[in-house]
């Protein structure tokens, strides 16, 4: 990403998509000279010691689910997200789910969302007996577009006599809006939740790639940490996240109670207390060992999110050189982004990929079709060209590897490789003209 200061307009697995080439270290056609997509074995290592004081510690007291593990966790990353509460789930869609329905989205209401983020963003929403709605995204963020969602909310919606918003198609009340803080960067939350306070809704943030990542509010003259800023947060941590457990895992932040207490009741089958079900809820509850896992890793990760914005701004410097052929996603003036994913955009993508595939280094597409097209979502009716900006991203965008020790030759060897890549597509135009 790029600063631009004069614009306003998100390697995983899981809650947000798949990595090319899978986890650990990947992309070694190339030999030694091969750059994996992401590395998910090295961090582990350096951690080893750690990682099995704490799960011998585990054995010796055999507290799976809940206790002092989780609590602990819990506390440590409602903290750092400058929240009141936590609530460890058992995974980011889990997360996204619970946090809805605690937040009063109820069965039949319409959920606004983007096209140009992983399915389990919109499968929280029709699990928690939703109909997902789709807005389109910034051309340059690849963010929710707050002037899309005015649009819809003009023009594809009726207000009833509370003022509240209903889709014309389908007749559904609008009661909420998920913004995906997509590949590590805050969406415009302010403009967002302005038009959210008019209408009536209610803003539950999907940070599971943000954590960390910090927003600036123009409106409150303050950073505030993605998670904190809607009704509540949901995030992911998946293995490839830059919070990651070794399994599946996820959480809820928010500042009212009486979300974080209806959440904790849903992911334990609707408990108050043991044998008490105040409400019909699920089986969602994060493992003791996994938020164990979380602790340990929490007091790194502005380590490995400074050393991901450090690799993020060396890929900016090297690729500014040949910008003619690459788009690189805008790095907004409200926002600090971790770099979950570093992702540009191309012709001839799929050309590319398979040219760095050859080198030996490991890339991705974050994501190849946009929602609205996919097979799973044929019953809404949508069709090519509803959301132009989303379709575009789709076919250009090339997530390149990105994790904290990522060293600079080897991004200098990425880039030189889409270089030449460049140039020889460059060439064969000249030569056919």
């Amino acid at each position: 990403m790029t600063a631009n200061n004069g614009s306003n307009g998100n390697g995983s697995n899981g809650h947000h998509g798949s990595g090319h080439n899978g986890n650990g270290r990947n992309g070694a056609a190339g030999g030694s000279r091969a750059v994996s997509f992401l590395d998910l074995i090295t961090p582990h290592l350096e951690l080893e010691d750690e990682l099995v004081t704490l799960f011998r510690s585990a054995l010796s007291h055999a507290g799976f689910i809940g206790g002092p593990m989780l609590e602990d966790f819990e506390k440590a990353f409602a903290q750092y997200c400058d929240t009141q509460y936590c609530v460890g789930v058992s995974s980011g869609t889990d997360a996204l789910r619970f946090a809805l329905t605690a937040a009063g989205v109820n069965p039949g209401d319409a959920v606004v969302t983007v096209p140009n983020t992983f399915i389990a963003t919109t499968e929280a929403i029709s699990q928690a007996g939703a109909h997902p709605e789709f807005v389109d995204v910034d051309e340059h963020t690849h963010n929710m577009n707050p002037e899309k969602l005015r649009e819809f909310l003009e023009r594809k919606c009726e207000i009833d006599a509370d003022g509240k918003p209903v889709t014309r198609r389908g007749k559904r009340p609008v009661t909420a809006v998920v913004p995906v803080h997509l590949f590590g960067q805050p969406a415009d939350m302010d403009s967002l939740c302005e038009l959210a306070e008019r209408y009536h809704l209610t803003v539950i943030e999907d940070a599971c790639q943000a954590h960390g990542a910090e927003y600036y509010s123009r409106k409150e003259g303050c950073w505030k940490k993605a998670g904190s800023i809607g009704l509540a947060g949901a995030f992911s941590f998946y293995p490839g996240k830059n919070l990651g457990a070794c399994g599946e895992a996820g959480a809820v932040t928010t500042n009212d109670e009486q979300v974080a207490r209806t959440v904790r009741m849903l992911r334990d089958h609707g408990q108050s207390r043991k044998y008490h079900h105040e409400i019909e809820g699920y089986n969602g509850r994060l493992d003791a060992i996994q938020a164990g896992i979380l602790k340990v890793k929490l007091s790194h990760l502005d380590r490995w999110n400074q050393q991901r914005r450090e690799r993020a701004s060396l890929y900016d410097s090297l690729l500014t050189v040949i910008r003619e052929g690459v788009k690189v996603c805008v790095e907004a003036p409200f926002a600090k982004p971790i770099y979950h994913l570093y992702v540009v955009r191309v012709q001839q993508r799929d050309e590319l990929m398979a040219k760095l595939a050859h080198e030996g280094i490991g890339t991705g597409i974050h994501y190849p079709i946009p929602l609205h097209l996919q097979r799973a979502y044929q019953h809404m009716g949508y069709k090519e060209a509803d959301f132009p900006v989303s379709e575009r991203l789709a076919k250009e965008i090339i997530s390149l590897p990105m994790y904290p020790n990522l060293t600079p030759e080897q991004q200098y060897r990425v880039v030189e490789k889409i270089r030449e890549f460049l140039s020889a597509r460059s060439d064969a135009i000249l030569s056919a003209a």
